[in-house]
């Protein structure tokens, strides 16, 4: 969720995803005048902090919109290099079981998105914090095809889609805040978000008609996608959000070569259809559209996180299921991620895809900057509050470690 018939639409976009950058280009996005970096003298709290820990002078990193607004920065067209299954009891597998299909629905669906939620879901256990454990698995599984120089991984960044998109919508962002705990290791930077103390307790509190709205997602997915190429999707099964297929793309944001990972609900029938991910569909719902302001808010609101989502791995279409307020489908409408920034241009004071890709280019600069101990005990906690600037503190042994002891010994024996 939250996520081609002949070549995908962002195959060809220079804007989106452009093959080359002049030289002078480049100098000026990677060595900017360094404006929207602070340096203070005070010395940061350092939450959780040991005896052992340093205090450092703090550094931060402006998220005001317009430090970001130059040329979109080179982006280019993530590669899909394997892809990993969660099964019903989220046990890892270093294949596609767990991919789906997605069936055209009737133009009409009038898919009731409540059924079986009382009886037919099982639900993830949001008390297990994965981290970036299941990454890791499949990099363990395919080191040997990744290994291409001395490094035992030639990339600067490890991380989940999902962080990377809560990067992207950072300047526009007014509500939730967030924390990454993030440690070089072997000279990657691994990135791994920490659960907030507000985020905790909305998720502790989150009231009934909230958690049955989440399943609707859910729901959704089974109304549209089929287990094999042949079949019919069956909604009368059990919705079980442990189960998951997961692509894992390698890309590079201007000089950050990035490998990630990221849930995919479908992939279209068609053999012929172009290779992954751009055969790829996000599948979502939202509230049915009546009015001008409703229609203003999601433009400016919910295609934010759909494109930012669905953009960086390269997923070209997003397909929306459109409820009423008793979770009836009323209509099904697909959304091409490269025309969306078309969609949005004549609303005031609207997001820029621009803005986003520069915010993530900088953050990840200034990681490359800050992040200077390589060692799997050391983390630097960055956190961010709306209006707010981006600051971090740094933890040695502490409850923020995530690189597990089975992965450390594993890469430190390939090098």
């Amino acid at each position: 969720m939250d996520q081609r018939r002949s070549r995908s639409p962002l195959t060809n976009s220079h804007h989106h995803y452009p093959s080359h950058r002049r030289e002078g280009d480049n100098r000026r996005i990677n060595h900017r005048d360094n404006a929207h970096f602070r340096h203070t003298n005070h010395h940061r709290h350092q939450m959780g902090a040991t005896p052992d820990q340093t205090p450092l002078r703090s550094k931060t990193l402006s998220t005001k919109k317009e430090h970001y607004e130059r040329d979109f920065p080179l982006y280019k067209q993530p590669v899909e290099v394997g892809c990993f299954s969660l099964d019903s009891q989220r046990r890892f597998f270093n294949d596609n079981r767990q991919m789906r299909y997605y069936v055209e629905p009737d133009r009409n669906p009038n898919f009731d998105l409540r059924d079986g939620y009382r009886e037919r879901y099982v639900k993830r256990d949001e008390n297990v914090k994965e981290k970036l454990d299941h990454i890791l698995r499949w990099i363990v599984a395919n080191k040997s095809k990744l290994k291409k120089t001395s490094c035992p991984l030639d990339f600067d960044f490890v991380t989940w889609r999902g962080h990377l998109t809560k990067l992207l919508t950072t300047p526009y962002e007014t509500k939730e805040g967030w924390m990454l705990a993030v440690t070089r290791f072997n000279g990657t930077l691994y990135i791994s978000e920490v659960e907030t103390e507000a985020a905790r307790r909305e998720r502790l509190n989150r009231p009934e008609w909230n958690k049955e709205m989440m399943y609707w997602g859910y729901k959704f997915e089974q109304y549209m996608c089929a287990d094999n190429p042949k079949s019919a999707p069956d909604p009368g099964g059990v919705v079980n959000t442990n189960e998951a297929f997961c692509t894992v793309v390698q890309t590079r944001l201007t000089d950050h070569k990035l490998l990630f990972s990221g849930e995919v609900d479908c992939r279209v029938r068609d053999p012929d259809a172009p290779a992954a991910p751009a055969c790829y569909v996000e599948l979502k719902t939202s509230a049915e559209i009546c009015t001008p302001k409703q229609q203003s808010n999601f433009h400016r609101f919910k295609l934010l996180k759909w494109w930012a989502q669905s953009f960086l791995p390269g997923v070209p279409r997003v397909v929306a299921g459109f409820r009423d307020q008793d979770g009836i489908v009323v209509s099904v409408e697909t959304f091409q991620i490269s025309k969306i920034s078309q969609l949005i241009k004549n609303e005031y004071n609207c997001w820029k895809p621009t803005v986003c890709m520069n915010f993530c280019c900088d953050f990840l600069s200034f990681l490359k900057r800050e992040v200077t101990e390589d060692s799997p005990r050391i983390v630097y906690l960055f956190s961010w509050e709306p209006h707010k600037d981006v600051t971090y503190s740094v933890h040695r042994d502490s409850p923020f470690s995530f690189l597990p002891d089975w992965y450390i010994k594993e890469m430190t024996e390939s090098t």
